[in-house]
């Protein structure tokens, strides 16, 4: 099995006709679904959350077969994301998507149970030190993007969960639990 990194690709991907989009209506709907698989698994598996359309990322070529994927075909799969609510257009050309391994509310949960789990109920603690502090590491917080973790908490603060209040700086943007 090929590995990129530490990441064991799928069989499909030494398979070259998976980076020609498929005409075949059922054989691309097979083909978009691996890909999107694909894709939120190597994200998540190493911890990335943006991909540029015209960026060299790993999974977009496959030296062995010598294959790469299209605009187009990058588009398609990309799209499919979005629609899937797995993905979103950082900009209107849709050059840039942030990937979402986790939707939204998924990552509120994932804030709840870290502030259980660390005893951090009614404390107070920045951004900062959700996304790379000592409590947040060997958890999926650690490192995790700032716009997916400030959209979470803005989630979290329109149920009541916390309060986010805003220091002199971005680094100085704070969070008071209160679960």
């Amino acid at each position: 099995m090929q590995k990129l990194g530490d990441y064991k690709l799928p069989q499909f991907f030494n398979y070259p006709p998976y980076f020609t989009l498929q005409p075949v209506r059922d054989t691309r709907e097979k083909q978009v679904q691996l890909w999107k698989e694909m894709i939120v698994d190597y994200c998540r598996t190493q911890k990335i959350f943006v991909i540029g359309l015209e960026d060299d990322f790993p999974l977009f070529s496959n030296p062995v077969i010598q294959r790469f994927l299209s605009h187009e075909a990058r588009e398609v799969f990309l799209s499919a994301l979005v629609s899937d609510g797995r993905a979103e257009w950082l900009d209107k050309g849709h050059r840039k998507c942030l990937i979402l391994w986790h939707r939204i509310q998924d990552w509120a949960e994932i804030v709840l149970q870290f502030v259980k789990d660390n005893g951090l109920e009614d404390s107070v603690m920045t951004v900062e030190e959700i996304r790379s502090g000592i409590e947040s590491r060997g958890t999926e917080l650690h490192g995790v993007d700032r716009t997916v973790l400030m959209r979470a908490l803005k989630l979290l603060e329109n149920k009541g969960k916390l309060a986010i209040f805003k220091g002199t700086s971005a680094d100085d943007e704070g969070v008071k639990f209160s679960v």
